[in-house]
């Protein structure tokens, strides 16, 4: 049995509470969101979805780190916006053999993590194909659990990593190891720029941008795009047709919303800085057009700038 900590137990954060929690770890969820920290106390985490329908009882849940103690395993799942912070939040938890994985959509959250974790402690982790989403406090759904992938930010043994690995395994995870971390990003992100931004212009799940020719005109375009960028950094997906690939995983959940989505439609701020936002900057420093991703990030945000003025009373 590890001991583990999820920092930023929202959606995704809380199916790995649930799961790593039912299959006997000692897990503390960390989350601002005080409404699910108050559910969970009261009443146990419920995690519903494709692993069956499930109530378990964490070790502890609350809005803090404090009290905690050393962990085996620190998961920073929090927002990429929220990353460095988390990280901050994270350090009380640390010992010399805790490992910490990062897991954030979109690109940059891992440096900036590193400002923070020590580097030898830290690895990267990429999940897709979820479909995650709290209907309520207290309670997460998911569609799937595709893709769970890790590998070393810089100086992590392999024996630290395997160990942290096998604790995600051992809850029912299919988990795999990657020498290249940045191919590793890049796969999930030429996905989450396809489904990312197009869903939160069009309110579409991701099974219904599939099969919509003008929507998926966009989420294609989007991701081709992306795949221009990632080809001019140098890097090599390993993939021979990464529009098939995209259109395969999205097509594993069709009936989710991505978090974007989810995000907008609660009226809170999105991650599409790191996500879609990502390409037009990547693209622009290497000379590489991104017009459809630049129009996506400036709907998002259009429609983000009326969420704030609204919340500013405007």
């Amino acid at each position: 049995m590890a001991k583990v900590a999820i920092v930023g137990c929202g959606a995704m954060g809380s199916v790995y509470a649930g799961l790593m929690a039912h299959a006997g770890h000692e897990v503390y969820g960390i989350t601002l969101w005080p409404e699910h920290v108050a559910a969970i106390r009261g009443k146990g985490l419920r995690v519903s979805g494709i692993s069956g329908d499930k109530t378990v009882r964490l070790a502890g849940a609350s809005t803090t780190t404090e009290g905690i103690g050393i962990c085996d395993l620190v998961i920073i799942a929090a927002k990429a916006y929220d990353a460095e912070a988390a990280a901050r939040a994270a350090l009380p938890l640390l010992g010399p053999q805790t490992v910490v994985q990062t897991i954030q959509n979109g690109w940059g959250s891992p440096q900036a993590v590193a400002r923070i974790i020590p580097p030898d402690q830290l690895a990267v982790g990429v999940a897709g194909g979820y479909g995650a989403s709290l209907p309520e406090p207290g309670h997460v759904h998911h569609n799937g659990f595709e893709v769970t992938w890790f590998g070393k930010y810089a100086g992590l043994s392999d024996e630290l990593l395997d160990r942290s690995a096998d604790i995600w395994r051992s809850s029912g995870f299919k988990v795999a190891i990657h020498d290249d971390v940045r191919s590793m990003i890049w796969k999930k992100l030429i996905m989450n720029v396809a489904f990312s931004g197009t869903s939160c212009v069009t309110g579409l799940t991701i099974g219904q941008i599939i099969d919509n020719a003008h929507a998926w005109k966009v989420a294609r375009g989007c991701s081709e795009e992306a795949v221009a960028v990632c080809r001019a950094q140098g890097v090599d997906l390993g993939i021979a047709d990464p529009i098939a690939h995209v259109k395969s995983l999205g097509g594993k959940i069709p009936n989710a919303r991505p978090s974007m989505l989810l995000d907008s439609m609660a009226g809170r701020r999105g991650e599409i800085d790191a996500i879609n936002g990502a390409i037009s900057r990547l693209g622009a420093e290497l000379g590489v057009p991104t017009p459809i991703n630049d129009i996506v990030v400036a709907i998002v945000k259009a429609k983000e700038s009326l969420i704030a003025d609204h919340a500013d009373g405007r």
